[in-house]
C-alpha cells in the first residue's frame, strides 16, 4: 500500500508529452536489456519461466563475453541519450540504478571478471551441481529439455577452463593459498556409480505423464550422457584444477596485485558499498568499529562474572561443550524453532509481509566442509520450491549454538529471506529492479535485522548477546580485513588473527570466511557500509517524527523499492518523512 502511495504521489499530471515519449524509450531499453539477458543467461531464463531456455547452458566463450560488453555498451549509449530532466522522479529513479546496473556490468566484462569463475566455496561448477535441483520437472519436454542442458555440461566446463587459462596468461588468478582442498567437491561426484550421481536423481521414479517405456529410453540416455560425457568433464576439471590450474596461481592475495589492481579494487568497492568511499576511509571505519564492539563485549564479560581475560573467554566459547549440538539434525530444529519464534514476531515490526515461505535445510554436504555457516537461497516467485535458509551442519564442533539468532534473523527472517521475497513482489518495478540483488542494500539489511532481534525479544541468554555481537564484530572486521588484504599487503594470518582475538567465532569459521574475502574483493564491505545507512536513517525518522514514527511503516518504507543504491536509499527516506509529517 505505501509502495502505491508513493508511485501516486510522484506522477504528476505536469508530464509533458515529451516526458512520456522519453519515459516509452526508457522502458523500451529496460525490456531490450531484460530480452538481452534472459539470452545470455538460459539458466535464469528458465527460472523465470521460458521453456525456450530450458534446453542451453549459458555460452561463456571469449567470443560470447566479447559480444555481451559490446550489447551492454550500445545499451548505455541508448540511455545516454535518453535526457533525465524530462523524466519523473520515479523514473529517474530506475535510470540511475539501470545505469549503476550497466556501468559495474561493463567494467566486470572489461576487467573480464569471468577468467576467475569461482569463489574459495562456491562457483561454476558448484553451479552446475545444483542444475537437477533448480529444474522443474511437469512435463515430458521438461526431461527432455534437461538431457539436452546435460549434454552441454562438458562444454560449459571446457569454456571455463580456457577462459581460467587466459587469466592465468595476464596473472589474473586466484591466490594459490586459497585453492587448498579445493577439488574435493568436484572429486566427491566421481566416485560414486552413475545411478548415485546428482545429474541422474531426475530419472529415480518415473512420473505419470510418461509412459514406462519412454521413460526407461530416457534413463538409459541420461546414463549414457553422464557416464561418457559429464563425469569425464569434472574428471578432467579435477585434473586441470590439480595440476595447471592451482600450481601457476599467483601467491599475493591482494586485488592490487591484478592488472591495473588499484583501479580494479576501488571499482570494487563503489559497486558492492554503492558509495565513494576510500579504502582507507573504509578501513578506518572498520577500526573504529572495531573498538566499539569490543568494549560492548567486555561489557558482557563482566555481566556473567567470568573469572579470566578477554582471550580466555573466547577460549571458553570456543570449546565448551554447552554451546554446540550434538547431531546435525539438533542444530536444524533449533534454527527452524528461532525463525518460527521470529515469524510470530514479524506483524510488530511489517504491515506487509510476502506470501512466498521458506525452509530450513542443511547446506549440500558435497560444498559443506570449504562453505561458509549458513546461507539463504532464493527460489522464483511462481517456483514450486520454497525459498531455503541453508545451516552448516559440517563439523558441528565448529558451528556453535550462541550465533544462531544473529545468523537465522540474518538468513531467513526478518533478513535475505523477507527482504528477497517482497523484492520478487513488487510487480510495478521493472525487471531489472525485481529480479536484482544489490549487496549493500540487501546485506546491510540482513545486518540490520540482526540487531533487531533485541527489539523483538531475541538474545535473552548474556552468551546468544555475545554471540550476537561477535557477528557485528565480523563484519566490522570485515571492512579492516578485506582493505587490508586488498589494498594495503595484509597476510592471511594477519585477518584470521584480528578475527581470532575479537570475535568468539570458531576457528574453522574464521579461516573458511577469510578464504571467502581474499577470493571475493569489495563484497565482504556491503554488509557493515550498508547496516551504518539503515541505522542512520532510522535515527533520523525517529528525530524527525517523534511521536508519528512507526517502525512498522519505517520498514516498510526501507523495502518498498526494492534492492536500491544507498544514495538512492537516503533520498527515498526523506520523501517518507516529509510524507509522515503531512
Amino acid at each position: 500500500m505505501f509502495r502505491i502511495l508513493i508511485v501516486t504521489l510522484l506522477i504528476t499530471s505536469s508530464i509533458s508529452s515529451q516526458a512520456v515519449e522519453k519515459n516509452t524509450a526508457l522502458n523500451q531499453l529496460f525490456a531490450k536489456e531484460w530480452q538481452a539477458r534472459m539470452q545470455q543467461f538460459p539458466s535464469f531464463a528458465s527460472a523465470m519461466g521460458d521453456k525456450n531456455a530450458a534446453a542451453r547452458l549459458a555460452d561463456v566463450s571469449e567470443t560470447s563475453m566479447t559480444k555481451w560488453l559490446l550489447k551492454n555498451e550500445n545499451l548505455l549509449t541508448g540511455l545516454k541519450n535518453i535526457s533525465k530532466s524530462s523524466l519523473n522522479r520515479e523514473e529517474q529513479i530506475n535510470y540511475r540504478i539501470f545505469k549503476r546496473q550497466l556501468d559495474n556490468r561493463i567494467a566486470d566484462l572489461k576487467a573480464k571478471d569471468y577468467q576467475i569463475p569461482f569463489l574459495a566455496d562456491s562457483g561454476f561448477h558448484t553451479q552446475i551441481l545444483r542444475m537437477p535441483i533448480e529444474t522443474e520437472f511437469k512435463t515430458l519436454g521438461d526431461y527432455e529439455n534437461y538431457l539436452k542442458r546435460l549434454k552441454l555440461i562438458r562444454r560449459f566446463i571446457e569454456q571455463n577452463q580456457a577462459n581460467m587459462n587466459a587469466g592465468l596468461k595476464r596473472h589474473f588468478s586466484m591466490p594459490k593459498i586459497v585453492m587448498q582442498g579445493f577439488t574435493q567437491v568436484i572429486r566427491a561426484h566421481l566416485n560414486k556409480k552413475v545411478e548415485d550421481s546428482v545429474f541422474y536423481q531426475p530419472f529415480l521414479s518415473r512420473p505419470s505423464f510418461i509412459s514406462e517405456s519412454r521413460f526407461s529410453n530416457m534413463q538409459y540416455a541420461a546414463r549414457r550422457i553422464i557416464s561418457d560425457s559429464v563425469l569425464p568433464a569434472f574428471r578432467n576439471l579435477a585434473i586441470y584444477f590439480e595440476n595447471i590450474y592451482i600450481p601457476n596461481t599467483k601467491i599475493s592475495l591482494g586485488a592490487s596485485d591484478f592488472p591495473n589492481g588499484d583501479n580494479y579494487y576501488q571499482q570494487k568497492i563503489q559497486q558492492y558499498t554503492t558509495t565513494h568511499l576510500t579504502a582507507k576511509a573504509i578501513h578506518q571505519l572498520g577500526l573504529s568499529e572495531v573498538k566499539r564492539i569490543r568494549g560492548e563485549m567486555q561489557d558482557i564479560i563482566t555481566k556473567v562474572e567470568f573469572k579470566g581475560s578477554f582471550k580466555e573467554f573466547l577460549a571458553f566459547l570456543r570449546t565448551s561443550p554447552q554451546f554446540y549440538a550434538k547431531t546435525p539434525l539438533q542444530l536444524l530444529k533449533e534454527a527452524s524453532y528461532i525463525a518460527k519464534k521470529m515469524d510470530g514476531q514479524l506483524p510488530k515490526f511489517f504491515t506487509h509481509l510476502p506470501r512466498q515461505p521458506y525452509t530450513v535445510e542443511p547446506v549440500p554436504s558435497d560444498i559443506a566442509p570449504k562453505y561458509t555457516t549458513g546461507r539463504y537461497v532464493s527460489a522464483p516467485l511462481n517456483s514450486t520450491r520454497a525459498g531455503t535458509y541453508w545451516v552448516n551442519t559440517y563439523a558441528l564442533d565448529k558451528r556453535p549454538l550462541y550465533v544462531l539468532e544473529s545468523l537465522t534473523l540474518h538468513e531467513a527472517v526478518p533478513g535475505h529471506h523477507l527482504q528477497g521475497a517482497i523484492n520478487q513482489e513488487l510487480s510495478d518495478l521493472p525487471n531489472f529492479r525485481r529480479y536484482s540483488y544489490i549487496s549493500a542494500f540487501g546485506e546491510g539489511w540482513a545486518l540490520y535485522c540482526e540487531k533487531l532481534g533485541i527489539e523483538a525479544g531475541f538474545y535473552q541468554d548474556p552468551y546468544s548477546d555475545f554471540g550476537r555481537l561477535s557477528y557485528e564484530m565480523w563484519r566490522a572486521a570485515r571492512l579492516v580485513i578485506d582493505t587490508g588484504i586488498h589494498a594495503f599487503g595484509w597476510s592471511r594470518q594477519q585477518a584470521i588473527a584480528l578475527l581470532q582475538e575479537n570475535s568468539a567465532l570458531s576457528k574453522h569459521n574464521i579461516q573458511t570466511e577469510v578464504d571467502r574475502y581474499i577470493s571475493w574483493p569489495g563484497q565482504a564491505l556491503s554488509y557493515k557500509i550498508g547496516e551504518l545507512k539503515i541505522i542512520e536513517l532510522r535515527n533520523r525518522a525517529e528525530q524527525k517524527l517523534g511521536d508519528k514514527f512507526d517502525i512498522r511503516t519505517f520498514h516498510d518504507a526501507i523495502l518498498a523499492n526494492g534492492s536500491i543504491p544507498l544514495d538512492i536509499l537516503d533520498s527515498q527516506i526523506n520523501l517518507y518523512i516529509e510524507q509522515q509529517l503531512e
